[in-house]
């Protein structure tokens, strides 16, 4: 199998006995480029029954297949497509998985039986609900095209009053539909509720599409839900789009209770930081070593480091298993950087939870910490994950140190909303389970506090000299 950065390989193309040498390199997610070899060619648009080689230590045949003359560079004559099966070349040469363009259609049977598991009370709302978001949409829009040719000073102003005057109103019409939902779905099973989010999710996806937060939730361009992306779009907490219905509908889920909670949440931590600070008394030179777990873009470190002050004392380790998210934490901390004058101690991380689990006696290789927090992992942990990943922590605490986790309680209002419309779900836990993940350490002082809107709990350890 050749390399990522160069995918070129000896192959044939096969008809019949014949079989005509080439050297084929990957062109684009459905097409190779060939280069014949030995003196051998091929007629513009020929048909081939299969293309033929080894792909990690085994033989591969795809077909059948079309050469198509081109003038390519690096000698290459012509493309290779296929006739029949469309296959995913990018997904087999990047990621070794043999995948076609039609496979989705063989599960289109079992997708359009999907209905048939569905509740008729919750049929009925969700039709309800698509007619009624068409007219609100449709309503919209045609404003919009009323005052589309305006100077863009009286487009804005315009679009801000029907915001704050008709947009309210269809704010408060999701609202009233997010509480009929709630009652109908209160007494599902989880079953239930995967299959009616599912059913929900497919009925107003184009709706949702039109929300830049709830499609990327659902679409999870990294592979994972609360991305650095998602959370700046939290705390940004705007109407963004470009029309008003767009604006609306990404602006009702930023606004609900679960949203309100990462963003007091992001606040929390930089006051308990700031508190540490003013508490800690150290040695001529020494910094409160603080350590983020699952840091993302590391947002909150605008709202400690306020100062040249501030920036001197501390010495941040910032963890995460997503490279994106640690370079825009290293873009946050190089602004403050220029902002104040001051370099700031910052180690990078590139780690997963399994490494964490899988590498012993951790904290020789990490240090041990003063402060330790992480406001969003445990919310994808199972409890088996979570017990070792806390206890894994504790051990990098430096005695009278503190370490705080951040856990959706299972009383989250914004629960249904999430798992249905965003496609986010959660390990809610109790405050008793919580407190339980470290229950054997009898080095630990445990205790759980809530933020304001009472969405997220918070298990504050401090380490006792054993």
């Amino acid at each position: 199998m050749p390399s990522q950065n160069v995918i070129q390989f000896d192959a044939h193309l096969a008809q019949g006995k014949e079989k005509i040498p080439v050297v084929a390199k990957y062109a684009s997610r459905f097409s190779l480029l060939v280069r014949f070899v030995n003196g051998t060619k091929a007629g513009s648009e020929a048909l081939f029954e299969k293309l033929v080689f080894d792909m990690n230590g085994k033989q591969l045949s795809l077909g059948p297949c079309q050469y198509l003359s081109e003038k390519c560079a690096n000698g290459y004559q012509g493309r290779i497509v296929f006739s029949k099966d469309v296959y995913d070349l990018k997904s087999l040469f990047y990621d070794n998985k043999m995948e076609k363009l039609q496979t989705e259609f063989l599960n289109l049977p079992l997708v359009l039986a999907h209905k048939d598991k569905i509740k008729k009370r919750f049929k009925e709302f969700v039709a309800n609900l698509t007619y009624d978001l068409n007219v609100y949409k449709t309503t919209f829009d045609e404003l919009d095209a009323k005052f589309a040719n305006e100077p863009d000073i009286v487009r804005e102003h315009v679009q801000k009053i029907v915001i704050e005057t008709e947009g309210k109103n269809f704010l408060q019409f999701l609202d009233d539909k997010l509480f009929e939902f709630e009652n109908i779905i209160i007494n599902y099973s989880k079953k239930e509720n995967e299959r009616h989010g599912y059913y929900l999710r497919k009925q107003i996806w184009n709706f949702i599409l039109c929300s830049r937060f709830m499609a990327r939730t659902n679409l999870k361009p990294r592979g994972y839900s609360g991305d650095s992306e998602m959370m700046r779009l939290l705390y940004d907490n705007e109407y963004v789009g470009l029309t008003t219905f767009e604006k609306l509908m990404h602006k009702h889920p930023i606004e609900h209770a679960a949203a309100q909670a990462v963003r007091n949440r992001r606040q929390l931590i930089a006051n308990m930081l700031k508190k540490l600070n003013s508490g800690k008394t150290k040695p001529r030179g020494e910094k409160i070593r603080v350590l983020s777990a699952a840091c993302g873009p590391a947002f909150e470190l605008q709202d400690v480091l306020q100062s040249k002050k501030d920036c001197q004392k501390y010495h941040f380790t910032l963890l995460d298993q997503d490279k994106k998210a640690l370079a825009e934490a290293a873009g946050v901390v190089a602004q403050l950087e220029k902002k104040w004058g001051v370099s700031i101690e910052v180690d990078y991380l590139t780690e997963s939870v399994r490494t964490m689990l899988t590498t012993r006696q951790l904290e020789k290789t990490w240090g041990e910490f003063d402060f330790i927090y992480s406001m969003g992992l445990f919310d994808y942990l199972t409890p088996p994950v979570a017990k070792a990943v806390i206890e894994k922590l504790f051990k990098l605490i430096k005695v009278n140190g503190e370490m705080v986790i951040g856990n959706f309680h299972i009383s989250n209002p914004s629960r249904g909303y999430m798992e249905y419309w965003l496609d986010w779900v959660l390990y809610y836990r109790t405050e008793q389970e919580f407190i339980d993940l470290l229950k054997e350490s009898k080095t630990c002082k445990s205790s759980v506090f809530f933020e304001d809107t009472g969405s997220q709990m918070f298990l504050h350890v401090k380490k006792l000299k054993p």
